[in-house]
């Protein structure tokens, strides 16, 4: 009865979604009494044939802006590529103060840490909702750029019982299937360890003056700022799990700058396409790329 009901939900949203135009569905994934989100779900054609590989992006925007339309364009391409895709929002907790060097560092962690725990949110509520929308709960990538990265690459290391703000959690026992971030950074290397490590796509302009590509402070910021925040970046990253035995494919675009942090989600799609099928087969594997970044894109 349950499957049938959710059956019945899933086909009305189509036909409003075809009759508007879209080629997508809205959804709330989390409400309480002062937090509402939604997700915009695309779904590949043939969708009920078998179940789906998923990715749920996060958008960047320094904690402090944009939303989950950033995602529309990476969402579309995988729909076409017969992967579904869930562009998700969360609190801008950022909005107000910004998140540079003048923003304290526990201000910072927390908005990252808002906008992990409401990625766990957003994932629990797909894999409740699996048999509605075909999902293979065992591949259920994460991708993100910037900000988004940031919260990508810190919410699956992330010990949940502890770092979730809001009930309920996501099952500990759940693991992702592997994670793509562009321009991002994690703030721990050892939170990533051989038990948790996860396959990783990671791309980044090596003169980036945000996030760093490599080990540096968070906006390069002086270390006697209230916001100094050290932070380990996609080389340091990648390095990291090569060490560990892990799979990783590092793009460092030279001279680039953080405009990187999209070029394989806004802008070419296809490498993050043929990462996700490598992984799905089982392809254990360590790349590292370099290019030439353009000229109207350096720091």
């Amino acid at each position: 009865m349950r499957r049938l009901q959710l059956m019945f939900m899933v086909t009305g949203l189509l036909v409003a979604g075809h009759l508007v135009g879209q080629d997508y569905q809205t959804h709330t994934y989390f409400r309480n009494d002062s937090i509402s989100q939604k997700l915009d779900l695309f779904l590949p054609e043939g969708n009920g044939e078998a179940d789906t590989p998923l990715m749920v992006y996060v958008h960047g925007g320094g904690f402090a802006g944009g939303d989950r339309s950033g995602g529309h364009k990476f969402a579309r391409y995988l729909q076409s590529r017969g992967i579904a895709c869930a562009s998700i929002d969360y609190t801008l907790y950022a909005k107000e103060t910004g998140f540079s060097c003048d923003v304290v560092l526990p201000e910072k962690v927390k908005a990252i840490q808002i906008a992990a725990s409401q990625l766990w949110h957003a994932t629990d509520w797909l894999i409740e909702h699996r048999d509605a929308f075909n999902l293979d709960t065992s591949a259920i990538f994460l991708g993100g750029s910037s900000a988004g990265a940031e919260t990508v690459l810190h919410a699956p290391f992330w010990n949940r019982r502890e770092m979730q703000l809001y009930e309920p959690a996501l099952d500990t026992g759940f693991s992702y299937a592997g994670v793509i971030a562009g321009a991002g950074a994690i703030m721990d290397l050892n939170l990533i360890t051989p038990e948790n490590m996860l396959p990783m796509m990671v791309f980044h302009g090596d003169a980036d003056p945000l996030v760093p590509y490599g080990t540096a402070a968070h906006h390069y910021c002086p270390p006697d700022s209230p916001g100094w925040l050290m932070l380990f970046g996609s080389h340091s990253i990648a390095r990291h799990i090569e060490k560990l035995g892990g799979t990783c494919y590092l793009t460092t675009f030279e001279g680039g700058g953080h405009y990187y942090a999209g070029a394989y989600i806004h802008r070419n799609q296809q490498p993050a396409v043929d990462f996700m099928h490598d992984v799905l087969e089982g392809r254990h594997f360590v790349k590292y790329q370099r290019v030439q970044a353009d000229p109207d894109h350096r720091q």
